[in-house]
């Protein structure tokens, strides 16, 4: 047999595959283990939003579309873009793929030459470092420690910036930090990024997922000359409870959407035609499903926080927005529980599972060895068993 791809075989499986393995087969089972490993909401899509794609269907809209998706969504991204985030494009600008992942892939796979440099600051989504991996990219991580609120700093993008620099990857809110990035913040590394001629993927998909009187602000809407290197990628996934439905946008300079259009053309062409025509309603119907989902998390992540961080051996930051807390559980490492030594998350999540009966997520693939992430889009019921557990769990 000849060699397989060297790209395909660098591709690294996600480290939580393990933890969320052994979970399944724990559950179905019969044993009575929670999940806190869940990257979508717990709430079921809007009931006009099914209804949409109910009359796709019986529409007959079911034929393929532009690569690019169909007018109508193009246009309905730039309306909400435009009302939510204060940034206009034109739907010339906007191209709509299978999630918001497929999008940083497209967007990844138009900017990279081979050899070429993606800025990556640690923690960080699991798949982002694959993704540019695949991509031809060198991903370069700089860590943004929790004492920075696991933001990267303008004077540490600065110093990670080489002659080979192509691009950086802004998440914001994030996943798994659940961190946000303020309007000051945001300028000062547009700013460097204007001045070495950066690229700027921005992430933002759970950009309607942010609490208290935190403010979401989109890169793009910044300044011109940042907007004219940012390629901006969302979807309807987080903020409408639509994971199943696989829409994504991306909305970039007209060059750039142009060359992602003809990547898709020739690789997936457009999403599902239906789930196109569900995605319009969602984003031009009534957002009250929005706010009552984001009040529900608020609460969850009030309550999780404080639990966590009134257990002896563990800590956390109050996430500003999205549904994750990261939980510190450094002061742990090398210690013995349950008669196995605890070395990294990893370590940790596998006995939590295995002893405590709790699922979370080890964060060593997402560049963080010493924190899990925990999601907080299950009931609260589960969040309060869960602390119990683990509260119980760490007695030993």
């Amino acid at each position: 047999m000849k060699e397989l791809s060297r790209v395909a075989a660098d591709v690294q499986a996600s480290t939580t595959m393990a933890i969320d393995s052994l979970y399944k087969k724990m559950k179905a089972d019969g044993i009575d283990v929670i999940g806190f490993g869940a990257g979508e909401p717990d709430f079921n899509t809007p009931d006009h939003i099914k209804e949409a794609a109910v009359t796709a269907i019986q529409n007959n809209f079911t034929k393929y579309t532009p690569p690019a998706g169909i007018d109508k969504l193009r246009q309905a991204v730039c309306d909400r873009l435009l009302v939510d985030c204060g940034v206009s494009y034109k739907p010339s600008q906007v191209v709509i793929a299978s999630g918001a992942k497929h999008n940083v892939f497209i967007a990844l796979v138009t900017l990279l030459n081979p050899g070429d440099e993606v800025i990556l600051p640690a923690p960080y989504w699991v798949s982002y470092y694959e993704l540019i991996k695949m991509a031809g990219g060198v991903p370069v991580i700089v860590e943004a420690p929790e004492s920075c609120g696991f933001k990267l700093t303008p004077d540490q993008l600065a110093k990670a910036i080489t002659d080979k620099t192509k691009a950086v990857i802004i998440n914001n809110p994030s996943n798994p930090t659940g961190m946000l990035y303020d309007e000051a913040e945001l300028r000062a590394i547009g700013r460097i990024c204007v001045e070495h001629d950066i690229y700027i993927i921005a992430d933002e998909i759970y950009y309607r997922l942010v609490y208290g009187d935190k403010k979401f602000v989109s890169v793009a809407s910044l300044e011109e000359k940042i907007k004219e290197l940012t390629i901006l990628i969302n979807g309807v996934s987080k903020s409408y409870s639509m994971t199943g439905w696989r829409i994504g946008y991306a909305a970039a300079p007209e060059p750039i959407a142009k060359l992602m259009a003809n990547y898709l053309s020739h690789s997936t062409s457009a999403p599902s035609s239906i789930s196109q025509a569900a995605a319009v309603s969602a984003l031009e119907g009534s957002q009250d499903c929005v706010d009552t989902m984001r009040s529900e998390f608020d609460k969850r992540r009030k309550y999780i926080v404080e639990r966590i961080n009134r257990i002896d051996g563990v800590s956390c930051l109050m996430p500003e927005g999205a549904f994750y807390v990261m939980m510190n559980m450094e002061s742990l490492i090398g210690k013995t529980l349950y008669g196995d030594v605890i070395r990294d998350a990893d370590d940790f999540a596998n006995l939590f599972l295995r002893k405590g009966l709790v699922a979370v997520v080890p964060c060593t693939g997402f560049g963080a060895p010493k924190h899990v992430r925990w999601s907080y889009a299950t009931s609260m019921e589960n969040i309060k068993e869960g602390m119990d557990r683990l509260e119980k769990f760490l007695k030993g």
